[in-house]
């Protein structure tokens, strides 16, 4: 039977109908309709059902969906009911940042180990987790399980650690410096680029400016 593909946009709203449903949990709601969820969300009530329906629906009929069941459900489609251990390399304001960003353990991630060139950073911890030299990461794998790289580095040094990091077994790797790698394809790469988001941003606020300018202009004509 052939797998069924699911659209990159479909994964892409699964994080957020998790967070969503995860603040329901919190405020005890038990229940919720698509159009309710549609109205928090402000996704459509039809898109929401399609999106969920690519995984089985999980709604019934004049019920709507389960809140628990269905934050779990998404958590399971999202491999979070696994726990992940993480290494950050790169110790600088982002790696530090990523560092002591408690909510990842709640998620299942684990950050293990942060790794940096600079000899002063060794020996610190930031949450307890301790700051090593790169000249100890490949021991360091080989000695303890790693499932995820997180990168914050310069460009000019992620595409040979990425290699490197491929190269002694890690699968997955959360990139942060603005570059793309050529990785075997068994290693999968999420790019999370800054600027990048930065500058969809700024096409959106420049969209409706032009828009509040012609309504604008619109409006004096019709004077």
């Amino acid at each position: 039977m052939e797998k069924k593909v699911i659209s990159k946009a479909v994964i892409n709203r699964l994080p957020r109908y998790y967070r969503y449903l995860g603040d329901l949990l919190e405020k005890d709601v038990v229940r919720i309709s698509s159009k309710e969820l549609s109205e928090r969300m402000k996704v459509t009530a039809s898109q929401i059902r399609q999106d969920l329906n690519n995984f089985g629906g999980f709604g019934q009929q004049g019920y709507g969906y389960n809140v628990e069941y269905l934050h779990s459900e998404i958590g399971k489609i999202l491999g979070l009911d696994k726990k992940y251990n993480v290494i950050i390399i790169g110790a600088g304001n982002l790696g530090q940042a990523l560092a002591n960003y408690a909510d990842f353990e709640r998620r299942g991630f684990f950050v293990k180990a942060i790794f940096d060139v600079n000899p002063r950073l060794v020996g610190m911890s930031i949450r307890g987790i301790e700051i090593r030299l790169m000249d100890e990461l490949e021991e360091f794998l080989k000695t303890n399980e790693v499932d995820i790289a997180a990168l914050t580095l310069p460009k000019t040094q992620a595409a040979q650690v990425a290699s490197d990091l491929a190269k002694w077994g890690i699968k997955g790797i959360w990139n942060f410096a603005p570059t793309d790698f050529n990785l075997p394809k068994d290693v999968t790469v999420e790019n999370v680029h800054l600027a990048e988001s930065l500058m969809k941003l700024s096409y959106r606020l420049s969209v409706k400016e032009k828009e509040q300018q012609e309504k604008e202009q619109q409006e004096k004509e019709q004077q």
